[in-house]
């Protein structure tokens, strides 16, 4: 599979997505632990990547989001941004929201 085609999969398949340096419980720098603790405070699960340990979405994906740095969070298949805008997001409370929003479309779509 080729590596856009991986990505798009991966943002397809999880409605909320962090691209970051290692992982949520083990980040690999401050900008991705920030993230991804901003993430867990809303209270709801979501998917990562570990882009430290995939070379080739590290290489493409800022190509193809059109953003250079990580970490990248997706939600329902749009980038939000990286950890300044997801720190701002938070602090203002609209991160959360965004969050919930996503969750509850979710559960509409599963009711149906």
């Amino acid at each position: 599979m080729e590596t856009i085609d991986k990505i798009k999969q991966q943002i397809e398949e999880n409605p909320i997505l962090l691209y970051m340096k290692g992982s949520p419980k083990l980040p690999n720098c401050g900008f991705s632990s920030q993230a991804s603790q901003a993430l867990m405070q809303c209270g709801e699960q979501f998917a990562y990547v570990d882009i430290l340990q995939n070379p080739d979405i590290r290489a493409e994906l800022p190509k193809y989001a059109n953003w250079p740095t990580f970490p990248q969070l997706w939600v329902d298949g749009e980038l939000i941004g990286g950890c300044d805008i997801i720190m701002e997001m938070a602090q203002q409370g609209e991160l959360q929201e965004v969050i919930k929003e996503s969750v509850a479309k979710r559960a509409g779509d599963a009711a149906e």
